[in-house]
């Protein structure tokens, strides 16, 4: 295998963080409701010497967080106050979450597919294709509490070698998908959106929140679960010049995404609360840490914490 060599974030075009390197977030003013949840004033700098970091992932039963260095084909993990390699290569692994055994659900951009890991590393293939046609690059991914995995199919994964392998869109779309692991079920829950990204799901299963960050739409979206199915989709916001690429609710329902170099949150009527500046372009963020309130950013070259007043949805109701 011919090792790729790779220009530094900020001097390769190809990282997602080239062309926001001189933007700055507008200021937002805090609410006091969003004040309440705020701990600490500054971001804590637990490792820095990715490319592009994304898809942070707790593991409660190993109190350890895994995330992603995509365009060096590598994961990371966070245990014991020590940052090591968890998977290299991982096959461009991007989104990452965990399933209801706490097993690591991830996307691959250079499988094509969704892979389970567990704590043996021990890695199986899920699902890999739609009607026998393969994936676009499978992006971001989050369980529902009945154990189906909901993610995303852009094709930025297939687009250059930079974070997978070049490749051709086969089922001509960007879908959203629902795959049941038991029965292993695939279906399309969305179908209408240019370019689906992050994605997640409330506390109470009631709302899906998908994000589009095709050119110039930068949004993004809820939807109301009736039955298991989308519908009634709205807008929360337009994160123009940036866009919203990861995001997880909090116990309440509140969502706190990443939002260009900084950290948005939106309470349950969609409205703006609050935001966090973060030093770095935001790809993603995780409530983890024996509490639930340890928020987890990975931003570019680097993994950030915040401890807060407040705890994650998915491990801590």
């Amino acid at each position: 295998m011919i090792e790729k060599k790779l220009l530094p974030a900020n001097l390769d075009p190809r990282n997602p963080s080239f062309s926001y390197k001189d933007k700055i977030n507008d200021p937002v003013e805090n609410s006091q409701q969003f004040n309440q949840y705020i701990k600490q004033k500054k971001f804590n700098k637990v490792f820095s010497g990715t490319l592009w970091a994304e898809g942070p992932a707790y593991i409660p039963h190993l109190d350890t967080l895994v995330w992603s260095d995509i365009p060096n084909n590598r994961m990371l993990k966070f245990s014991n106050n020590k940052v090591d390699e968890y998977r290299n290569p991982s096959n461009y692994c991007n989104g990452n979450t965990i399933d209801n055994e706490e097993n690591v659900i991830s996307c691959s951009h250079g499988g094509r597919c969704i892979y389970r890991t567990n704590d043996k590393l021990e890695v199986l293939t899920l699902v890999d294709n739609y009607n026998g046609k393969k994936f676009n690059s499978p992006n971001d991914l989050f369980v529902k509490s009945d154990g189906t995995i909901w993610f995303t199919d852009p094709p930025y994964g297939i687009l250059s070698d930079y974070e997978g392998y070049i490749g051709t869109q086969e089922y001509n779309g960007c879908n959203v998908f629902s795959f049941d692991p038991v029965t292993n079920k695939l279906e399309v829950v969305i179908d209408d959106l240019n370019r689906p990204n992050g994605i997640a799901i409330s506390p109470d299963d009631s709302k899906l929140y998908v994000s589009d960050t095709g050119k110039d739409l930068k949004y993004l979206y809820v939807y109301d679960l009736i039955e298991g199915q989308p519908i009634n989709r709205k807008l929360i916001y337009d994160f123009k010049p940036f866009f919203s690429d990861g995001f997880r609710c909090d116990k309440d329902g509140n969502v706190w995404t990443s939002a260009g170099k900084a950290i948005k949150c939106f309470n349950t009527q969609n409205e703006l609360i609050g935001q966090l500046i973060v030093p770095e372009l935001v790809s993603n963020l995780e409530f983890g840490g024996k509490e639930g309130n340890i928020l987890y950013v990975t931003a570019t070259t680097s993994l950030y914490s915040i401890e807060l007043n407040q705890q994650g949805a998915k491990f801590y109701e």
